[in-house]
């Protein structure tokens, strides 16, 4: 096995097709860890990605691939050693006064809602800490109001004295949704936002957010493992291996097409799934600190394993000799992967 140990590679060389100037982006955004005896945990490794007003993006992938890491890149919570993060088109400055005023239209909700609460808080005080933080103008009780009847909990005064022990998971989780809310943002970055839910409020909180993008023209980054979640909500869809988005484009194309193999593999086991015979990927994702030559995916490729990419003549780049970039597939959406640029899959 060969091991890039080369300092982190220069941006990718084009973002994806069918990108916008959203409200939110990065470009050739690289995260890095110091570890102890000198290596360097390559969490985020040159991502471009948009997440504009109105519309759901998915970043999808398995654990550990560093999805988490880049959504706390994009909310400010880590600051990037390469690359940047623009909110409408100003990158984003890690000044406490800049990062407030970011805040305010760019909002974290979290995993797990009872965490999220404090369980000495009323419903109505958890909604308002947010305005109090960032001293909103007007009638706290009726933002407060006004965001909880958005989250689905009408009527909102019912609530207001209610304290989290005393609400089911979905309702808690729409506390935790209205108070992002309140702040009024223009995009909310949700972390696997219905995992710790039962699979019968699943759907509701889904539902939820699919409404508050057509109502208010909410955007949102949704990070799961889930792709039948993403399946289920995503107007587009990111795919992240060890770092790097390895396709992406449209939800739906995307889903019933996927043209890279970890993307093919992680289709498969989807119920009535496009590919014909469910791909068992062999072995773990890589330690970030020893990150595989050539593409990243190739130690459990199945292609490459099965000889297709040697067939096409590109098995020695898949190993180590080149790193696969983003390229166009169609109008809007692209592909990282040697096998797949070469028209031979």
């Amino acid at each position: 096995m060969s091991i890039d140990r080369r300092p982190a590679p220069a941006p990718v060389e084009t973002a994806a097709p069918g990108t916008v100037a959203g409200a939110l982006s990065a470009r050739g955004l690289h995260v890095g860890y110091g570890l102890p005896g000198g290596r360097t945990a390559r969490a985020v490794d040159g991502v471009d990605l948009d997440i504009a007003p109105g519309e759901i993006v998915a970043l999808a992938g398995e654990s550990g691939c560093g999805k988490t890491t880049l959504a706390r890149a994009l909310l400010g919570l880590e600051r990037p050693t390469a690359g940047t993060v623009t909110h409408n088109g100003s990158p984003l400055r890690y000044k406490t006064k800049a990062l407030k005023a970011f805040r305010r239209k760019v909002q974290l909700v979290l995993q797990d809602p009872t965490g999220a609460l404090n369980p000495r808080h009323t419903v109505y005080d958890a909604v308002a800490e947010g305005p109090r933080i960032h001293r909103c103008g007007g009638d706290e009780r009726e933002r407060v109001a006004r965001a909880l009847s958005q989250a689905g909990l009408r009527p909102a005064e019912k609530y207001f004295l209610a304290y989290p022990h005393e609400l089911s998971g979905g309702q808690r989780q729409r506390v935790v949704i209205a108070g992002a809310l309140a702040l009024e943002p223009e995009i909310i970055v949700a972390d696997e936002p219905v995992a710790s839910l039962d699979a019968s409020v699943r759907g509701e909180i889904l539902a939820l957010l699919l409404r508050l993008r057509d109502e208010a023209g909410l955007g949102a980054l949704v990070v799961t493992h889930d792709l039948g979640l993403a399946w289920s909500i995503a107007d587009r869809i990111a795919v992240m291996y060890l770092g790097r988005i390895v396709e992406q484009g449209p939800a739906d194309q995307v889903l019933t097409d996927p043209r890279h193999p970890y993307t093919r593999a992680l289709v498969s086991v989807l119920p009535n799934s496009p590919v014909p015979e469910p791909i068992v990927l062999e072995g773990e994702t890589p330690d970030a600190t020893l990150i595989p030559g050539g593409c990243r995916f190739h130690l459990r490729c199945q292609e490459l394993a099965s000889g297709a990419a040697a067939r096409a003549g590109v098995d020695g780049a898949c190993r180590g000799s080149e790193l696969p970039v983003l390229r166009a597939d169609t109008a809007d959406r692209a592909v990282a992967c040697h096998l797949h640029a070469s028209g031979s899959e």
